[in-house]
């Protein structure tokens, strides 16, 4: 598959996969209007991904700032989606939730993201700022 870029806006984070390196990677803040605009073309990508990915390992790196609730559900589908492939297909598939040490909201999301994972590896990573 090719590397591909969803540039940020003032309401939608940055998405960017890099192919080469198997690294899907939002970045930013999440509060579009239309959430199902936005997050179709990405889980779109994302089931054709995961149909042809085999051995190799996958990281998602989520670092976002601030998001609204339909952002939230958005994330908690994505989540659940990766550990369906984990637990159903043996997929070997990473996620780090990324937040900055002053982002009490964005930590306590992760950790409750978290909770609800039983095969996905999630790990909570705070940046060194």
């Amino acid at each position: 598959m090719d590397s591909w870029t969803i540039e940020a806006t003032k309401q939608t984070p940055k998405v960017c996969f890099n192919a080469e390196n198997h690294i899907l990677e939002l970045k930013g803040e999440s509060y579009p209007e239309n959430i199902a605009e936005f997050s179709a073309p990405v889980f779109s990508w994302l089931e054709e991904y995961l149909e042809q990915l085999e051995d190799q390992a996958f990281t998602v790196n989520i670092e976002l700032t601030y998001f609204n609730s339909s952002s939230s559900k958005m994330l908690l589908d994505l989540l659940d989606k990766l550990e369906e492939e984990v637990a159903d297909n043996g997929k070997n598939i990473t996620v780090n939730w990324i937040y900055s040490a002053d982002n009490d909201t964005a930590e306590e999301y992760g950790e409750e993201f978290q909770e609800d994972l039983e095969s996905l590896i999630f790990n909570l990573v705070q940046k060194d700022e």
